[in-house]
């Protein structure tokens, strides 16, 4: 699990990125990396450190789906839901990983150990259907290659 959000290091990552309205993104992504979500806390410093309204950076975090308001588990699973990857099975795919993992889409284990999202492209559509698991993407993964994954990633 990601560090507990802490105002400080948040805080720092802003001004390291750049603490001007149109780095908001990157400021996003910055502290998602660092903690997993962006929490109120989150938001409302970066408002002020940016000088945006909090319902302006709340728009974006809720506009973006790699932006989450709550703790990622540990293992952080996409599944790509792009039209290359339905038509090769990521359908089948994702109701067996909910199946499996025993979470829905947008969902985190109560153990903290998973997290299921779905992704609309990993631009690996010649190798569908394509997962990601904490940032590395496999591709013509089945029900079974899931399983492995998911026990030793």
């Amino acid at each position: 699990m990601k560090n507990k959000f802490d105002h400080e290091i948040a805080l720092a990552i802003i001004h390291k990125v750049g603490a001007r309205p149109e780095m908001l993104v990157q400021i996003l992504h910055a502290i998602v990396k660092e903690f997993t979500y962006v929490n109120e806390s989150a938001i409302r410093l970066i408002a002020k450190e940016i000088n945006l309204t909090r319902a302006e950076v709340h728009g974006v975090v809720s506009f973006y789906h790699d932006f989450r308001t709550h703790p990622a588990g540990d293992k952080i699973i996409k599944i790509c839901q792009s039209e290359a990857c339905q038509a090769m099975g990521s359908r089948e795919l994702t109701m067996h990983a909910e199946k499996t993992l025993g979470i829905e889409l947008h969902q985190t284990s109560e153990n903290a150990k998973h997290t299921l999202e779905p992704v609309y492209c990993l631009g690996n559509c010649a190798h569908s259907p394509a997962v990601m698991i904490n940032d590395k993407v496999y591709g013509k993964v089945d029900k079974e290659k899931f399983n492995q994954l998911v026990k030793s990633e």
